[in-house]
């Protein structure tokens, strides 16, 4: 259940918009409480469609692959029916969980299907973390095909995450290092003050 300013919020739109479209009964399912708020079931039809497809390689030599990724996707959603409001493309590894295009995809409210080729193509780990956030807000992801054979994005990424383990493993090392010279700096500080008691 959703009260009218999240609505509002929603489709883009001033509060004062979707109160009129309240009152002309444009808004299936509205109702009004007793203490006079507007309430909107999750599942009102009145919530328009905003597919999205979302297309990704691992780095930008591949940047002929992401337009034809984006085509397949494009023309997977007209064989459904489905209108496309936004083709988002990124080039990015699948293990960064710092994409800023995926990032403001996933926190747009207003998304109601997300469209990929693979599942890796929005990330190698975590997908269904991914798929349960965006139902919880009313959005589908839609994966055109289940299997993915990618070899040669596979072994990036792979490289990828073997250096960004070994990258955090030496600094842990250093950061021991540092922790252990710290320690014995304030044994000897600790050393040097008990003897000016003595």
């Amino acid at each position: 259940m959703k009260i009218l300013s999240e609505y509002a919020k929603e489709h883009g739109i001033k509060y004062r918009a979707a109160w009129n479209r309240y009152k002309a009964g444009k808004i299936p399912d509205a109702y009004q409480d007793e203490f006079g708020k507007i309430l909107i079931p999750e599942n009102s039809p009145g919530r328009p469609e905003y597919t999205v497809c979302y297309a990704r390689v691992s780095s930008s030599e591949n940047k002929k692959n992401l337009e034809t990724q984006a085509e397949r996707l494009c023309s997977y959603c007209a064989a459904k029916g489905w209108q496309i409001k936004e083709v988002v493309k990124e080039c990015a590894s699948g293990l960064n969980d710092n994409r800023p295009r995926l990032t403001k995809l996933l926190k747009n409210p207003v998304v109601t299907r997300i469209v990929v080729e693979h599942k890796d193509r929005l990330t190698r780990f975590g997908f269904n973390y991914i798929k349960l956030f965006k139902e919880s807000q009313g959005c589908r992801i839609e994966i055109i095909n289940e299997s993915s054979n990618d070899r040669d994005e596979l072994m990036q990424d792979f490289v990828s995450l073997v250096t960004s383990f070994t990258a955090r493993l030496y600094g842990l090392r250093r950061s021991k290092r540092k922790t252990e010279k710290l320690i014995q700096e304030l044994e000897n500080e600790n050393k040097k003050i008990v003897k000016g008691n003595d």
